[in-house]
C-alpha cells in the first residue's frame, strides 16, 4: 500500500515538471525570444566543458620559526599520524616514535619542512621507497634517516601505529 501510494504521488508530481518547457540563453545557443528554442528536456541544451589546468596552486604551509622545539615535536607527531593515506601514516608514525625524541632543533626543522612542505603525500612515499628520485632540497639527514627506517632491514612488523 505504501509503495502505491508513493508511486501515485511521485507521478502527480512529477507531471508538471515533465511537461515544462525552458528556454536556454544566449550564452547556450538560443536568442531566448522567440519560442523556437524551447526544449523539453536538458539533453538538448550544449554542454559547455572548460579544460583544467595543468596545475592547482596551492597556498604554502605557514612556518612558525618561533615554535618552541617540544611543541612542534607534539605537532609533529600528530601530523605525522594523520597524513591521509595509511602507507604514510604507518611509515611516518613509527618513523616519529623512533627518531623524533632524539632529533635536535635542526632535524626537527627538516622534517617540519619534508612532511608540511609537500603538496602531494604521494612524493613523498615514492622518494622513501627510492621509487623516484629525491629532490636536492629535500636530500638531507632527516631524507636519509627516513629512507633507512623504510628499508626494514630489522624486519620489523608495521602493521599498525605505534601507541603514544
Amino acid at each position: 500500500m505504501l509503495r502505491q501510494l508513493l508511486t501515485t504521488v511521485g507521478q502527480r508530481s512529477l507531471m508538471p515538471l515533465m511537461a515544462r518547457t525552458q528556454r536556454f540563453s544566449a550564452a547556450a545557443g538560443g536568442d531566448g525570444k522567440d519560442g523556437k528554442n524551447e526544449v523539453i528536456n536538458h539533453a538538448d541544451v550544449p554542454i559547455i566543458d572548460y579544460d583544467d589546468p595543468d596545475y592547482l596552486p596551492l597556498p604554502e604551509y605557514p612556518f612558525k620559526p618561533d615554535e618552541p622545539l617540544d611543541i612542534k615535536k607534539q605537532r609533529l607527531v600528530y601530523q605525522s599520524r594523520k597524513r591521509g593515506m595509511l602507507e604514510n601514516d604507518l611509515l611516518l608514525s613509527t618513523f616519529v616514535s623512533k627518531y623524533l625524541k632524539d632529533m635536535n632543533a635542526e632535524l626537527t626543522d627538516q622534517y617540519d619542512k619534508l612532511i608540511n612542505g609537500v603538496t602531494n603525500d604521494w612524493d613523498i612515499y615514492y622518494w622513501a621507497t627510492d621509487n623516484k628520485p629525491t629532490p636536492p632540497e629535500y636530500q638531507n639527514e632527516v631524507m636519509r634517516m627516513l629512507k633507512e627506517h623504510v628499508s626494514n632491514a630489522q624486519r620489523e612488523q608495521r602493521l599498525r601505529q605505534p601507541n603514544l
